[in-house]
């Protein structure tokens, strides 16, 4: 399962975070796409023709963008977290640090946390 990937948020994302037998992986961008023009507005109502029209136009943008490199400390790094609350809390610090972190992913993150919490309770 994936907490967010390279694509989420019309590729502004950083991180791609995913849940692996090993544990919580945090994956850290080296680079990011400029886009020439602003990306287009979030659908007010969602419809899968909506959605792929906006997507294509996404897409297209993506195809003329070009990439810069993040210049941060931790650009490049992996990261492997026991638990879903060391994991948000690592996406919190890389935020504080300048990426780009959803905070729908730090959410996911910190209600799996409460979940396996709940479920440790006697």
């Amino acid at each position: 399962m994936s907490y967010c990937r390279w694509s989420s948020d019309d590729y502004q994302c950083d991180v791609y975070v995913y849940e692996s037998s090993d544990g919580y992986e945090t994956l850290v961008a080296t680079r990011r796409p400029v886009f020439a023009e602003p990306l287009p507005p979030p659908l007010e109502s969602w419809s899968v023709s909506a959605w792929m029209d906006r997507h294509r136009v996404v897409s297209a943008m993506l195809e003329r963008a070009t990439y810069v490199a993040i210049d941060l400390t931790g650009a490049g790094a992996s990261y492997c977290n026991d638990t879903p609350g060391e994991c948000a809390d690592l996406l919190e610090r890389l935020r504080a640090d300048g990426f780009n972190v959803p905070q729908d992913a730090i959410d996911a993150l910190r209600d799996d946390q409460a979940e396996l919490d709940s479920e440790a309770a006697p």
